[in-house]
């Protein structure tokens, strides 16, 4: 029997219904990915089947003694308690009493008896056992912790009860990629149902199994991944074109026939004239997609052909080093992605490149020509007192690209209706936010564009169109971000904190960066080993064997020289520039001397011992 079976069903707020006699069934030990624009009511699904809204009209059919557990997407405030009692919120049964027991009341022989009663100490030791696996110090205080630990207790409180479906509703917002990857183990590893609602499309294809998306009040399945459901859906848009084309030349056909004259009149079939009838309650019925943003860039003049050049770079607060030693040269063009944990001190790099903040060490040169633009990931240029349209410009009239819009005009490139671009700030969705600030920062000319975390709460319509624009963007970005699919899709060099203070720079995006990463580490551990002297030689080396091994220092040497020279060539800015077929030549050229060097590493390793 299924887990969940929706039948029918319907849920209106206002003049369209959120659900509109949608239907859903949802199988043990699947992981869904739940799909929409902003807006489009998958929170709403998501309390649905967890049963904290009820329904308009149709039937929900639970197993029984289904146990849901929920992940909401707002961390909330001012939760002043210690890490366990929160955990133990999850457990509607013995949530109380635990708080009772964890706060210093335990000494009460009524309250040990009731807690023996009802098993809480079952409940105690689940707790325990989730915050040893969440890495949780359950005694810590929930408001001192970071964002990204915070869901991690969140999470723990939803997995108390042994849930056998969970429901996640944006798990990632806010998360580092180490984070991420840790998230998507752990799901992995679990044996119950999954839905969940993201905009990561890395970890939406990592996880899930089926897609469902919910647009226009129905629920439609897509088997597979994103990817397989992006080519499903394109191919469903287009036969739903074809099949309203057709629709509307009949109901045109129809209607000129209607219009005739008086003979036609009297003549006419009434059953023809129920038909028309019904074919413009259809018409008038029919939902239309959502409109898609239509951003744009505010493109200045060039910059100098030398956007920033850092030179041995040293920065920390306290005895923290949070960048040692680090230098870079961007070039106007560029597009240079920075990753790393959060807190490790991306946005002092960004401070230190763009001079608001002087280095303890090593020195900084800005270009000429620059005017830059800067989306912070706190969205602080917000005002949540002002309207939408007061927050973008005090003026009725603004300029883009040497143009005068009127300002109602451009907010609905960015999907704002006139009555919502009136609304204050303060009533804006995560999503409706982002936008915002987007449609601010565009309306000033720039030609270097500093992101930090642009993509968090968009929908995919939106990120993907965010996404073309910044590739199709002829001036240089810095972007930060946690979106590996964003990154690979934008990006032509990554800066990477791996610990320490320790910070390189990549070609490539995030891909890039663990396979360079993965080869450096595997060559650097073949290094160690090959100098590990062994203990005794069991056999004898032929002739032939030991001129193979004399000559194998030389041999590797000439190996790291060239593989040195072909990486430092894809780090200038002119590499990318020749013909493509000679990119991948040495692309492949290096791959091949990688794994020669890989295979004479072992081959010295085989010959010594």
């Amino acid at each position: 029997m299924p887990l969940v079976t929706l039948r029918n069903i319907s849920i209106r707020f206002g003049a369209e219904a959120i659900l509109d006699q949608a239907n859903l069934i949802i199988e043990s030990n699947e992981r869904l990915g739940l799909i929409g624009r902003n807006g489009a009511g998958k929170s709403t699904l998501l309390k649905l089947i967890d049963g904290a809204i009820s329904v308009d009209d149709g039937e929900v059919i639970r197993q029984h003694g289904l146990k849901v557990g929920r992940l909401v997407q707002d961390v909330p405030c001012d939760l002043n308690l210690d890490v366990r009692t929160v955990v133990a919120m999850g457990d509607s049964a013995n949530s109380t009493l635990l708080a009772r027991l964890y706060a210093g009341d335990n000494l009460s022989e009524n309250l040990q008896a009731e807690a023996n009663q009802n098993d809480a100490w079952s409940t105690d030791r689940r707790i325990k056992t989730l915050c040893s696996k969440f890495d949780l110090e359950p005694e810590a205080n929930f408001e001192q912790l970071s964002g990204g630990m915070k869901r991690r207790v969140l999470l723990a409180s939803a997995l108390v009860e042994n849930p056998d479906l969970l429901l996640l509703d944006e798990p990632t917002n806010h998360l580092d990629i180490d984070t991420i990857i840790w998230l998507e183990n752990l799901l992995l590893s679990l044996n119950i149902t999954l839905i969940i609602v993201s905009h990561d499309r890395s970890f939406i294809d990592k996880l899930c199994n089926r897609i469902i998306e919910l647009d226009r009040g129905t629920i439609s399945s897509w088997p597979g991944n994103y990817q397989a459901y992006l080519d499903g859906k394109a191919k469903a848009m287009q036969e739903e074109q074809r099949h309203n084309a057709k629709f509307d030349k009949k109901l045109a056909q129809e209607e000129t026939w209607i219009r005739q004259g008086i003979q036609a009149r009297r003549t006419r079939n009434e059953g023809r004239v129920r038909a028309l009838q019904k074919m413009r309650e259809l018409r008038r019925q029919r939902r239309q997609p959502q409109d898609t943003a239509t951003i744009g860039l505010n493109e200045a003049g060039k910059s100098g052909k030398v956007v920033i050049e850092a030179s041995n770079l040293h920065a920390g607060f306290g005895d923290v080093v949070v960048i040692e030693h680090f230098s870079c040269r961007i070039l106007r063009g560029d597009k240079v992605g920075i990753i790393g944990p959060n807190g490790c001190g991306k946005s002092t790099l960004i401070k230190l490149l763009t001079g608001e903040l002087q280095p303890q060490h090593g020195s900084v040169r800005i270009g000429t020509n620059l005017q830059i633009a800067y989306l912070d990931q706190h969205r602080s240029a917000i005002r949540d007192d002002l309207s939408v349209q007061d927050n973008v410009s005090g003026n009725t009239q603004i300029t883009i690209n040497g143009k005068e819009r009127h300002i109602m005009s451009y907010l609905q490139d960015f999907l704002f209706s006139p009555e919502r671009a009136r609304a204050p700030a303060a009533k804006l969705s995560g999503g409706e936010r982002n936008r915002l600030m987007l449609a601010k920062l565009f309306t000033r000319p720039f030609n270097l564009l500093i992101l930090d975390e642009p993509t968090n709460d968009l929908d995919f319509e939106t990120l993907e169109l965010l996404e073309q624009l910044l590739m199709d963007y002829s001036g240089t970005l810095l972007l930060v971000s946690h979106d590996r699919t964003f990154l690979n899709n934008v990006v032509t060099s990554t800066i990477a904190f791996e610990g320490n203070g320790e910070v390189n720079e990549y070609v490539g995006g995030y891909d890039d960066w663990l396979r360079q990463c993965k080869t450096q580490n595997e060559v650097t551990e073949s290094k160690n080993k090959s100098r590990k002297k062994p203990q005794s030689k069991p056999t004898k080396l032929s002739y032939k064997q030991q001129r193979e091994l004399d000559a194998l220092p030389d041999n590797i040497a000439q190996l790291e020289s060239r593989i040195e020279a072909i990486q430092h060539a894809m780090t200038e800015a002119d590499f990318y520039k020749q013909d493509a077929e000679l990119i991948a030549q040495q692309g492949n050229e290096l791959k091949q001397l990688q794994k020669q060097l890989e295979q004479a590493f072992s081959r010295w390793e085989e010959l010594e011992s």
